[in-house]
């Protein structure tokens, strides 16, 4: 899949095309709406599909101290594309001249000019250009009076309108299987297995640790969860814990899955670690012995609810 950057010129193949024109974080059903819309409208005329995506998010650029809350990875973002049916991943470079460019410039000079667009599909609250200026009737005037054509899709419910946000609060709250509904897939981390101070090694639980990153933290607790070694597509049962791990001193943010019967070697590794069941909330014990006997209740119920849904 293409993989295009904003402030360069697209190749002719990929000219006139129909870009489905939106953040697209987390991809969750309504993103999924408006990117099948543009891909469907694309293959009935024979033109190339784009879903574009900001990187970094807009309000990083704007708020640069407020805390994580990506829920994916460009990487992943890619695979998810793809796999909706789209030929290219468009990456809007979000910087002080993006975000200095008037919504008419950015409809006549990058869409048109640049990428030669032939339609883009939105959500209706969808906003660009300098001041957020930019909006479906701007798209629907002076994009139709300079040759881009336009739809509109509107917000999809479930309970509610579903956006990146509800999906956020439903994760700090401790809600992933709310999440995964919204998202049609479980909210997932990617990273690579670090180092760490092997003490789960001695207590029977060897964990695979990864760094959150720029990921939105979930609630901290332990989860019942799966993992994919992303180099074999190896698909692994286990419990996690995520937080600081107030047992144990330095207090460090970590990822620490355990995966149910697996030996090998992951360091190294990029794995990707979904999020199933919230278990219970992070707690400091009194001792190793209570901490061990929670543990093994932890990956015992882990393993009751994860026998009972498929997983590829």
């Amino acid at each position: 899949m293409r993989w295009l950057d904003h402030r360069e010129t697209v190749a002719e193949a990929l000219r006139g095309a129909v870009i489905a024109l939106g953040n697209f974080d987390g991809f969750h059903r309504g993103h999924q709406a408006v990117a099948g819309d543009a891909i469907k409208w694309a293959h009935e005329e024979g033109r190339p599909s784009i879903i574009a995506t900001f990187d970094p998010h807009p309000v990083r650029f704007f708020k640069p101290d407020v805390a994580p809350f990506r829920l994916t990875t460009l990487e992943q973002r890619q695979e998810l594309y793809l796999a909706a049916g789209a030929t290219a991943m468009l990456v809007f470079h979000f910087d002080a001249d993006l975000a200095g460019t008037t919504a008419e410039d950015f409809i006549s000079e990058i869409l048109l000019k640049r990428f030669g667009a032939h339609g883009v599909v939105t959500g209706a609250d969808f906003t660009f250009g300098k001041g957020a200026k930019g909006n479906v009737d701007l798209l629907r005037g002076f994009g139709a009076e300079h040759g881009l054509q336009s739809r509109v899709v509107d917000a999809v419910s479930n309970g509610g309108v579903i956006s990146s946000s509800r999906i956020r609060e439903a994760l700090r709250e401790g809600e992933p299987q709310l999440a995964a509904q919204l998202l049609t897939r479980p909210f997932a981390i990617r990273g690579i297995v670090e180092h760490g101070d092997k003490r789960g090694r001695t207590i029977g639980y060897p964990t695979a640790n990864l760094s959150v990153e720029n990921y939105l933290r979930p609630k901290y607790g332990v989860y019942a969860v799966t993992g994919k070694v992303l180099a074999t597509g190896q698909v692994l049962k286990g419990a996690a814990n995520i937080g600081i791990r107030p047992q144990f001193e330095p207090p460090k943010e970590l990822l620490e899955p355990y995966f149910f019967d697996f030996s090998g070697d992951l360091y190294g590794q990029e794995i990707e670690v979904a999020f199933h069941h919230f278990l219970r909330g992070e707690a400091k014990f009194d001792g190793l012995e209570p901490l061990m006997a929670q543990m093994e209740k932890d990956c015992a119920e882990a393993r009751r609810l994860l026998s009972a849904q498929p997983h590829d």
